[in-house]
């Protein structure tokens, strides 16, 4: 940060799976600048579970908000909005696990929070001072996660649609619409809603850059 002392600006985006909330996420770095910007994954703080096996593992509920640790998230955003630096852990998405090694992340002017729950969260909402939903039809979403599954997580069409229809929906029904409620900007369409993207980038600019 170039002023020690100014707390930074903390955004949080959410949306069901497959919403294009990291397509929007990778945007705002790209205009920005990665030295002005944090991003804190909620989906690498997955419980480490390796006492379950690879089948059991598999059968967790991964849309349900008790499979994170997200008081470790709320202690980490703390440390980072405090100034300090973190070290967020990193999650095979393969193998169900978190990785021995961890990812150092450092205050910057502007931290954003993504992740289908984190606005679902009343600590992490407290410490927001923008709260974004990404709001995209099922059928899109559902396409966009298979396609993600398939190519960066060594899924397959059955195991991906399975889990679509017994954990990710019904979650996203209970957990994760209820929780637009508490945006403060919706974003139809996702990523390709360039124009919504330009406006949210625009304010990030006036406020810290």
């Amino acid at each position: 940060m170039n002023n020690s002392n100014s707390k930074p600006f903390v955004m949080g985006i959410s949306g069901g799976s497959g919403s294009g909330k990291s397509t929007i996420v990778n945007e705002i770095i790209e205009r920005l600048g990665p030295e002005k910007i944090a991003v804190l994954h909620h989906d690498a703080y997955y419980r480490h579970r390796p006492e379950l096996s690879f089948e059991e593992r598999t059968k967790i509920n991964f849309d349900h908000p008790d499979s994170l640790e997200t008081k470790l998230l709320v202690k980490h955003l703390k440390q980072l909005i405090s100034g300090n630096k973190v070290e967020v852990p990193i999650y095979d998405f393969a193998q169900h696990l978190r990785d021995s090694k961890t990812k150092n992340i450092a205050p910057c002017q502007i931290l954003i929070v993504d992740g289908i729950l984190v606005l679902s969260n009343s600590q992490l909402c407290e410490m927001m001072d923008l709260k974004v939903f990404v709001d995209v039809p099922s059928d899109l979403r559902f396409i966009r996660r298979l396609e993600r599954d398939l190519s960066e997580r060594g899924r397959s069409v059955e195991s991906v649609t399975e889990q679509y229809l017994t954990t990710v929906r019904p979650m996203h029904e209970i957990f994760v619409e209820p929780s637009k409620q508490q945006a403060n900007i919706l974003i139809p369409g996702g990523g390709h809603n360039l124009k919504a993207v330009q406006l949210l980038i625009a304010h990030l600019q006036s406020i810290h850059c």
